[in-house]
């Protein structure tokens, strides 16, 4: 925990001799036929030269939106300056779990976060412009649509991540608006759309995957699972357990660490 404080501090303080620039763009999706907006962190080193640059997708959670991680996680900007990334935040919506609604048209977060919003970024910013210059991850609910977007668009991004993911819906039953997105809480049907329930899929396309989870996490369990499995499988991949609970306190510690990871995917190396 000391360890982590100290690295934030100089974060912040590297921060102070650059200044990554902190965006609203509004993206028009097709597929819900409006605007939706999305937060864009461009490094302060993208203003000079003509380099393209990677991109880290950074997802909200449940309840939340696509903001929380520039107004809850203070600092988050200094990681696009200390590891040279783009970092974008798109928007979720409260309860989207980024899936494609089979019952509603204007729920149709999967196509919009997986397909329209990394198009949008690439036509407006120099990005390298393929999986090798995408990565995905996102707290809780976010987590869960991490992996679950990276499972099933591999073309789309080279890695991914979850930070205390809500992988299992069958958990969370008839709650947290899973009927009203999926239609129902069959639990067969719950299954189809979990992470944890759907896992082999990865197995058919391997790349660099990180999943930490709080000790104290009421979520735990599931991240656990996925662990488990992608053991028994020999599946390379970081998994991470530290003390902490299901909050901001835990994530503020956690994205540090992914984006390390992340750094490294797209760099080749460490710091």
């Amino acid at each position: 925990m000391k360890k982590i404080a100290i690295l934030f501090a100089l974060l912040l303080i590297y921060g102070l001799a650059q200044a990554a620039i902190v965006d609203t763009v509004k993206i028009y999706s097709r597929a819900m036929e409006k605007e939706i907006p999305a937060v864009v962190i461009v490094p302060d080193s993208y203003k000079t030269g003509t380099d393209a640059f990677p991109v880290l997708y950074l997802l909200h959670g449940y309840s939340g939106h696509y903001d929380n991680w520039v107004t809850l996680a203070p600092g988050v900007d200094t990681l696009a300056d200390t590891y040279r990334m783009i970092i974008v935040c798109p928007e979720g919506n409260y309860s989207s779990w980024y899936v494609d609604s089979p019952i509603d048209k204007q729920w149709q977060y999967g196509t919009h976060v997986a397909q329209e919003v990394p198009k949008y970024i690439d036509s407006h910013y120099r990005t390298i412009a393929n999986k090798a210059g995408r990565a995905i991850t996102g707290l809780s609910m976010g987590g869960h649509g991490a992996l679950y977007l990276a499972f099933r668009n591999p073309e789309t991004f080279g890695a991914c991540g979850s930070m205390s993911g809500a992988l299992d819906l069958t958990a969370a039953k008839s709650g947290y608006a899973l009927v009203e997105r999926l239609g129902s809480d069959d639990p067969d049907l719950l299954k189809q759309y979990s992470v944890v329930h759907t896992a082999a899929i990865i197995l058919q396309y391997p790349m660099p995957l990180i999943i930490d989870c709080g000790t104290e996490d009421y979520l735990q369990d599931a991240t656990k699972q996925l662990h488990n499995f992608l053991l028994e499988h020999k599946y390379p991949h970081t998994f991470i357990q530290r003390p902490g609970s299901h909050n901001w306190d835990y994530w503020r510690e956690s994205v540090v660490y992914q984006s390390m990871f992340f750094y490294r995917f797209f760099y080749g190396n460490g710091l």
